[in-house]
């Protein structure tokens, strides 16, 4: 007999990940965009009941990361810690990796 529930935690949806996706170059300018844009999704996704915990970010498409890619990626995850939730990168290039890294902004290992 089912009881109608779905096995797993509740609220939680491990079928589709929350995914923002940052493409081409970027620039100093293109940062309170992104920022807005990260917040309209989460805002969305918290309106439709998903729970929070990460959010990924697919940054393969970045061309140039440099500087304003490393302000971008703090100003993203500020963004998401404050909806609850980390900013966990995808696709980073190595030359972004290692600017995270000299920044103090890579991912805990």
């Amino acid at each position: 007999m089912s009881s109608g529930r779905r096995a797993g935690l509740p609220d939680v949806d491990v079928t589709e990940p929350l995914v923002f996706v940052v493409t081409g170059p970027v620039g100093r300018a293109d940062v309170p965009r992104l920022c807005e844009e990260l917040r309209l999704l989460l805002h969305g996704a918290g309106a439709a009941g998903r729970a929070a915990g990460a959010v990924d970010c697919d940054v393969g498409g970045l061309v140039r990361p440099g500087l304003p890619a490393v302000e971008a990626v703090a100003g993203l995850r500020l963004t998401a810690l404050r909806y609850g939730r980390r900013l966990r990168l995808r696709n980073a290039s190595p030359a972004l990796t290692e600017l995270l890294t000299l920044t103090g902004l890579a991912e805990p290992r």
